[in-house]
């Protein structure tokens, strides 16, 4: 079940007023405990895809975000150059990236990023290129 926008746009109005709901036209809704990312467009959902994120010994950070730098190849220069298509950086290291072991999708398996079927990630980067990075939110919670 999608959570009502309302919440969400008053949980980002009350923790950050500049990443606000309200003034973000695309937010993209992580939910660590599902493993799922919400695709949210001028509140209204439009994709909810499935996710994995930090499994045991790694975190995802948690908070609301937005797009630093976007790569539609890039490979990680920490962990053997394991590729990451579609990848939008959002805190430091961390991104949502596309992952071609889709067999983890659904539970804890990344080293902290979110990570997408390549597909998804593709539509998603696409989204954040069209309504542009300025436009996006990126809220990431348990």
């Amino acid at each position: 079940m999608i959570r009502p926008v309302v919440a969400l746009a008053l949980m980002l109005m009350t923790i950050a007023p500049a990443a606000s709901a309200t003034a973000k036209e695309l937010v993209a809704q992580v939910d660590l405990s599902e493993q799922k990312l919400t695709v949210i467009y001028k509140g209204q959902a439009l994709a909810e895809w499935k996710v994995s994120t930090g499994r045991a010994g790694y975190r995802t950070p948690t908070g609301i975000f937005r797009p630093m730098r976007m790569h539609r190849e890039y490979y990680s220069r920490q962990y053997d150059d394991a590729p990451m298509p579609n990848a939008i950086f959002y805190d430091r290291g961390y991104a949502i990236h596309g992952s071609y072991e889709t067999g983890s999708l659904g539970r804890p398996a990344s080293h902290g990023c979110v990570r997408l079927s390549p597909s998804d990630a593709e539509k998603f980067f696409d989204l954040v290129v069209t309504v542009g990075p300025e436009n996006t939110a990126i809220l990431v919670r348990q």
